[in-house]
């Protein structure tokens, strides 16, 4: 049954991120409305409300058809234009920025509610436009699902004028660089606080992995998230350790060894295992921040480009950068997870040293001509060097980084070399 549970709620989760899973449901919701106030203008109620604000009402069964006909077309004429704004600022997004930001925007849940509420509003008004008969007198038209329809539609014109203004928000790369980070800073904080209250010497002693057995995954796909609670309780069953030898957010392939014992399991139970671990086809900072990395440095790198050649985005980007390195010091290289104070569970994580390196050989890559965004990089590790960090070997490879850094910078002025490494405090090449 528990893992029936969990592909219902990993399925979920991956539907959720759909653009089409909220505009689904309001719809759907639509209809229902439709249903229950066909079966509420049965039992008479325009009747009694036209007793009391007859002005209301509409008297006509042709001016009824005329109304609802109207909003439905108008609806949408702006559903179609809202769904066309929204697959162009995606591709504009895709081409300026970075594809990876496109799972982000398109799982924004305000702009799927807005969708949703449109097309449940068109569902809405098509079923009451099929209730109403012209030939019916004043007092048997439904005229409350009329009134109700057009109360949605001018709900939907506001909606639309927030969709516009959202949409032009959500674009732009500040606010794009503003959600990757948040998210990142949110888990990384989750993570850094569940490593605090675990007993370091617990994480210190857990056993060594390599003579352990390895299991390979039959499946393939981006490795998200473990349930950790169920993988607790089959060690505790079976008196055994887990070692996932792949951090979060690499991509498995089939056959490779994903999955490490400290003893020998039966087929049955590593199937167990492995049901409790999830893999899916796209990426999400939620469950890696090493994303976020990713992400903006992607943004960095595609703003040098020669055919956008946008400096001052790529410097944005580093600041964004720096400060999630900043934070990411803070938090030591060991994937040990404890619960109840027993360390079951290992998982590989991408180290620190690795992280730095792949995101500055992007950088310096695409940037080490650009003397601003050299300085900008710069500036980055001096300060990194001189932030609190979880492991001294942290502060060395940033050190090292900042020479590799200066060794490889290439401009065609002199005056930009002698300065940038004074900046660094380092001597004029000779």
């Amino acid at each position: 049954m528990k893992h029936f549970f969990i592909r219902i709620a990993t399925f979920f989760r991956t539907v959720k991120s759909k653009i089409a899973f909220y505009p689904s449901l309001i719809a759907t919701a639509g209809f229902f409305l439709a249903l229950g106030m066909i079966i509420l203008e049965k039992q008479g109620i325009s009747r009694k409300i036209i007793d009391v604000f007859p002005m209301l009402m509409v008297e006509d069964g042709d001016t009824a058809l005329n109304v609802l006909s109207t909003c439905i077309g108008g609806l949408i004429s702006m559903m179609v234009f809202s769904f066309s704004m929204v697959m162009l600022l995606l591709s504009q997004a895709s081409s300026n920025f970075s594809p990876r930001l496109l799972p982000g925007l398109i799982s924004n849940k305000r702009h799927q509610i807005i969708l949703g509420v449109f097309l449940a509003t068109i569902v809405y008004n098509i079923f009451t436009l099929f209730s109403v008969n012209t030939s019916e007198e004043k007092y048997t038209l439904p005229g409350f699902s009329i009134l109700l329809g057009v109360f949605f539609t001018i709900v939907c014109l506001s909606a639309f004028i927030f969709f516009i203004h959202n949409i032009s928000q959500s674009i732009q790369i500040n606010n794009i660089m503003d959600g990757i980070y948040a998210e990142a800073i949110d888990r990384l904080n989750e993570v850094i606080e569940a490593e605090e209250k675990a007993s370091k010497m617990l994480v210190a002693h857990f056993p060594d992995t390599t003579e352990w057995h390895s299991y390979t995954s039959n499946r393939s796909g981006y490795f998200q998230n473990i349930s950790i609670k169920n993988i607790t309780d089959i060690c505790k069953e079976n008196d055994v350790r887990v070692y996932i030898t792949v951090p979060k957010g690499l991509f498995v392939l089939k056959n490779n060894s994903v999955l490490k014992t400290s003893k020998l399991l039966d087929k049955k139970i590593v199937d167990d295992i492995f049901s409790n671990i999830n893999f899916a086809r796209g990426e999400y900072i939620r469950d890696n921040y090493t994303l976020a990395f990713k992400q903006i440095t992607e943004i960095a790198v595609k703003a040098m480009s020669p055919g956008i050649n946008d400096p001052g985005t790529a410097v944005n980007a580093i600041d964004y950068l720096t400060e999630l390195f900043a934070l990411r010091m803070k938090k030591n290289d060991t994937g040990v997870l404890i619960t109840e104070n027993e360390a079951h569970i290992k998982i590989a994580i991408i180290q620190f040293k690795e992280l730095l390196y792949n995101v500055m050989a992007s950088l310096r890559t695409y940037c080490k001509h650009d003397p601003i965004v050299v300085q900008k990089l710069i500036w980055m590790l001096k300060y990194l060097q001189n932030q609190p960090v979880e492991d001294k070997s942290y502060t060395t490879e940033i050190t090292e980084e900042l020479d590799v850094l200066i060794s490889d910078m290439d401009f065609d002025s002199k005056k930009d070399d002698r300065i940038l490494r004074a900046l660094a405090g380092l001597k004029k090449e000779s």
